[in-house]
């Protein structure tokens, strides 16, 4: 079985080469694909030599920064190509720990997506201010609400793992969100082409050094995305509270 793992990254120079190689000496069939947005740092040179001293290791250099859900699709595309069984997600970070792939794998055998889920069975989220859990975990609420299986507590979620046919099924190149609106898309379409997803419980960890990525942007596009997808204009009204004859005379 081929087993992928997509790790987008901008600005990572201090953590990749420490993650890949945490994730390569757990001696599964693993291959990883970085996709670098041409990070200042350097870290599509450190991306690149690592594959040039190891053939599991593939890179996709891009131009400019383009977002995280056009990097995961561009790096799902050449999964496919290159026959993959098995496509992970992941973070470059160590907010996901590689030593839960294993459990990715077993759950898998009875799923089509499976999603490492932060809110499952109670909160595993460490480091975090307050706030940033807060906005996290109502999101979720709010999306489960929204969409049509409420059975899923963590829609956001970025570590997960795909079988092959639920991407060869979903047109990619109509996928056109990013961040957490790109996982809730991701999902919804699993979900809309009747494949079975599941939940796995993870700890997030915060990350140990740079940057994160997440602006509030990302957020607004996620809020936005899941009521395009999703709702009629009556579940809208309903969920932001407003009654009908406010609704119909707001400007």
């Amino acid at each position: 079985m081929k087993i992928y793992i997509i790790i987008p990254t901008y600005n990572e120079a201090e953590n990749l080469e420490r993650i890949i190689g945490e994730i390569l000496s757990l001696h599964l069939s693993l291959n990883i694909i970085v996709v670098d947005d041409n990070s200042p740092d350097g870290t599509g040179v450190i991306a690149e030599n690592l594959s040039q001293r190891d053939s599991r290791i593939n890179v996709i250099h891009r131009a400019r920064k383009a977002g995280l859900g056009t990097a995961y699709v561009e790096g799902f595309k050449q999964a496919l190509d290159k026959h993959a069984d098995l496509i992970f997600e992941m973070d470059a970070d160590f907010s996901h720990d590689p030593n839960d792939i294993q459990s990715f794998i077993e759950a898998i055998k009875s799923a089509d997506l499976v999603i490492g889920s932060r809110y499952l069975h109670g909160v595993r989220v460490l480091g975090w201010r307050f706030r940033r859990l807060f906005v996290s975990k109502m999101a979720n609420i709010f999306v489960s609400h929204i969409m049509v299986n409420p059975k899923i507590n963590d829609y956001t979620a970025g570590y997960r793992c795909y079988r092959r046919k639920v991407l060869e099924s979903i047109d990619l190149n109509h996928i056109r969100s990013d961040g957490y609106a790109f996982q809730i898309e991701m999902t919804y379409r699993t979900f809309q082409k009747g494949f079975k997803v599941t939940e796995i419980p993870v700890i997030f960890k915060e990350r140990a050094s740079g940057e994160s990525k997440i602006s509030r942007y990302v957020v607004w596009e996620a809020f936005w995305m899941t009521l395009r997808m999703r709702a009629p204009i009556t579940e809208i009204i309903k969920t932001l509270g407003l009654s009908y004859r406010k609704y119909l005379f707001m400007d």
